[in-house]
């Protein structure tokens, strides 16, 4: 069950004075950090809370899903952006490319040829963020660190795309401080191999979208802009 506007507005609120201590503590900007309410496997209702309060974008994992949620939101609450931070296959790459605002979970040179002639195709510029496997996790999708820069490469050269940055998601440990511990690596790694590529390239790359509701500070602290939070907004699905 979603919970109210009020309930709802109250538990944004907890989240956003987490990243606020969290970049207090790291000397950024709260500004700088953008929360992503991840709307995945929750009705409709719950991207019409997020817009309600005033939230410029949801995520959604799986592009069917989203796709059929778009066409059921208010026309009040059309302004909203939807993201997909999903793994996306090619074969619904042309879907994706036509209902959603930015795909965070770009991962190889097949998925980036699709989405440019899927962009090309309704005459538009695509935004797009490279997945990376930072964590070297077997269990997460994601390009190697190593074959990023010729991933970057690929996407720079697709007239239809636009990289705005890179997505990572942090492994889960065997216990909590394990846990912690793979999100302060793979964060910060992640961070370096942006820097590192955005010298090499001369494009800035200011998207880092990595932190979810239990490493967001972590993610922070090493330069996240972009948060995704689920469960700790919404309830359990």
């Amino acid at each position: 069950m979603l919970p109210s506007l009020e309930e709802f507005t109250q538990r944004a609120g907890e989240i956003r004075a987490r990243i606020a201590a969290a970049c207090a503590a790291a000397g950024r900007d709260p500004a700088e950090v953008e929360l992503l309410a991840v709307t995945k496997t929750h009705p409709v209702a719950a991207a019409e809370l997020a817009a309600r309060l005033g939230l410029r974008a949801v995520g959604e994992n799986r592009v069917q899903e989203g796709v059929e949620k778009r066409a059921q939101l208010a026309p009040a609450h059309a302004a909203l952006r939807w993201e997909l931070i999903g793994h996306l296959q090619s074969n619904k790459a042309r879907l994706a490319a036509g209902h959603f605002d930015r795909i965070q979970s770009v991962d190889s040179e097949k998925l980036l040829r699709h989405l440019d002639r899927a962009a090309a195709e309704r005459g538009r510029t695509l935004p797009v963020l490279l997945q990376i496997n930072a964590g070297d996790d077997p269990a997460k999708f994601g390009a190697d660190p190593a074959g990023a820069a010729r991933l970057l490469d690929e996407a720079l050269a697709c007239p239809h795309l636009q990289v705005d940055g890179l997505m990572t998601i942090a492994p889960l440990g065997a216990t909590p401080a394990e846990t912690a511990a793979h999100a302060v690596r793979t964060f910060g790694r992640l961070r370096a191999l942006r820097d590192e590529l955005a010298a090499r390239t001369g494009r800035p790359l200011r998207e880092l979208s990595m932190g979810m509701t239990g490493d967001l500070e972590a993610a922070v602290a090493a330069g996240s802009t972009l948060v995704r939070v689920g469960t700790a907004l919404f309830g359990a699905r």
